[in-house]
């Protein structure tokens, strides 16, 4: 039978990249669910393969501006507290890390355009090691703590938490390894209003940039999510075997509303 990646797209320009033909590579049925449509609350917690929560210009705190963010925080906290395979890119890693009880709240600077990122220990010895080798596109202006139990893999200059795992199935990353460097017009048109207000960054320097560092990351972002994937179909993604990064023994909220109470709210972008 094959195997479903269901993806949880904010906006749409912001999609899964480079990491859709490999999906479709290794097996997988990929369906979008758009996160504003009010279907997030129908997906059935255990019956995708994968969830993937991908990027947008929400604040993971702002559930009462943007309701479809409660259904998303009790999805991902249902599969993760089943070891369900979950990945989480920028906005994603950030409701990934608030529905494991941490922080997140408005960063102290803006992250917009290319720049490197540092891997820990865990992170050199796992999937990211191909990510150190070059820049990877960071666009957000969040933070997040590092959920209790979680593996801290990457950080940088300006944000101590730039990626982490949880168990052998659930990976959380701050950046954008998966854009595709032919697709930044879209984003640099989608969020037109933020490079505004942004005296230090241009549409022609992240363009620029992009086409200086897009082929070359697009490699190591292959690398990195091929990995990941085998590693999941090594894992068996449904089965109690598991062969864990780090050791998991949590208990989870038992609602959104605990959540809010263990994450603390801030305003940001």
């Amino acid at each position: 039978m094959m195997r479903t990646a269901v993806a949880l797209r904010h906006v749409h320009f912001e999609d899964l990249g480079l990491i859709e033909p490999l999906l479709r590579r290794a097996g997988y049925h990929v369906r979008y669910v758009e996160a504003a449509s009010g279907d997030v609350g129908d997906i059935d917690t255990l019956r995708p393969d994968l969830l993937i929560i991908l990027g947008g210009p929400v604040g993971v705190y702002e559930e009462h501006l943007y309701p479809f963010l409660t259904d998303e925080l009790r999805l991902i906290e249902r599969r993760m507290s089943r070891h369900q395979p979950v990945l989480g890119i920028c906005l994603g890693a950030q409701l990934m890390a608030r529905a494991l009880g941490a922080r997140v709240y408005a960063g102290p600077v803006k992250e917009i355009g290319w720049g490197a990122i540092s891997l820990s220990d865990a992170g050199r010895g796992g999937v990211l090691a191909s990510l150190a080798d070059g820049p990877v596109l960071h666009w957000h202006g969040d933070t997040f703590d590092l959920p209790e139990g979680a593996t801290h893999l990457a950080s940088n200059d300006q944000y101590q938490n730039q990626a982490f795992s949880y168990g052998a199935t659930a990976l959380a990353l701050q950046f954008h390894a998966e854009m595709l460097a032919e697709k930044i017009d879209y984003w640099l048109i989608g969020h037109a209003a933020e490079i505004g207000t942004q005296p230090a960054i241009s549409v022609e320097g992240l363009r620029g940039d992009t086409a200086s560092f897009g082929t070359a990351a697009r490699l190591r972002g292959e690398k990195c999510f091929d990995m990941w994937l085998d590693l999941l179909q090594q894992d068996g993604t449904r089965t109690d075997d598991r062969n864990q990064l780090v050791s998991v023994d949590r208990s989870f909220p038992q609602s959104v509303s605990d959540l809010r109470d263990a994450a603390g709210t801030r305003r940001g972008e």
